[in-house]
């Protein structure tokens, strides 16, 4: 059986949490959503899309093909409230069989693959600056802090004239070598070398969950933060340190220090992705 852990956590900003994630190891699949659109409606697109997918690959749909059928399944909740909702998603999906995997994605939710030499991004996000990032028009030091790095390219569900055109990866998991799904709230707060470092010191996948979160909510715990950890470690020693409560951590908001930036806040990025939209329809009318 594959080892892994997940886990999930409003952080120390938010009062609800709008990320989901689902574990099925007898389908072999494990995916992180992000949900977008406010209070009570993030949850259900996320929710949507757990449930969409995992029971589109139950029945052999392929990832994208799954991803696909989620964002109309958002599209037609929002049809049925009626209520002017906005709802959206993102999801990283990962299907396992034997040692070869299949990613899929839509959004900035990630997938890594970690292994002792170092962490690998394996996704890459759907918006602007991750593009100029790819064609070397921005630093990754520039990329961290663009004021536009919130804004998604794509996102499920929002709107019927959002496309989703999901991205996807395959590859062989090799022994030692372990590949981590999470939202935003991870990689918003933990460098790629700070993520690298806790996988190392930890010895199990759980640990390991447990102090990402951790560290997520040290650095300030912005937003809501979902990690799942698929494969076993390579077999060396834990670095000695203290143990990690996660139920302590949800009420040491006033311990942790306010000065960092303020994120744009999920609700933003709808609203990002909406105006953008609108100002593409605007321009194909005159």
């Amino acid at each position: 059986m594959t080892q892994f852990a997940a886990s999930t956590h409003p952080g120390l900003k938010r009062d609800h949490n709008e990320d989901c994630y689902d574990a099925s190891p007898e389908l072999g699949l494990w995916l992180v959503a992000d949900g977008v659109g406010g209070h009570a409606h993030g949850e259900v697109a996320s929710g949507i899309v757990k449930e969409t997918v995992k029971s589109a690959v139950a029945s052999g749909k392929s990832l994208t093909d799954a991803i696909t059928k989620s964002h109309q399944a958002i599209l037609k909740e929002i049809d049925r409230r009626a209520d002017g909702s906005n709802m959206g998603s993102t999801v990283v999906v990962l299907h396992l069989q034997g040692s070869d995997f299949d990613l899929a994605w839509v959004g900035d939710s990630r997938a890594y693959l970690y292994r002792d030499d170092g962490l690998e991004q394996l996704s890459r996000d759907h918006n602007p600056v991750s593009e100029m990032l790819r064609q070397g028009i921005l630093t990754p030091e520039q990329a961290a802090v663009h004021p536009e790095r919130h804004v998604l390219s794509q996102s499920l569900g929002v709107s019927s004239n959002v496309v989703v055109n999901p991205d996807s990866a395959s590859g062989t998991l090799a022994a030692g070598e372990q590949i981590i799904l999470c939202s935003d709230g991870l990689s918003d707060e933990l460098t790629d070398a700070g993520i690298a470092a806790i996988m190392a010191r930890e010895a199990t996948p759980q640990a390991q969950v447990d102090a990402l979160i951790h560290g997520a909510l040290n650095a300030g715990g912005s937003d809501n933060v979902t990690v799942v950890v698929v494969g076993t470690p390579s077999a060396r020693p834990a670095a000695p340190h203290g143990g990690i409560d996660l139920e302590t951590t949800q009420n040491i908001g006033h311990a942790v220090a306010t000065n960092k930036t303020e994120r744009v806040s999920h609700t933003g990025k709808v609203w990002l992705l909406v105006g953008a939209l609108l100002l593409l329809g605007l321009w194909l009318l005159l």
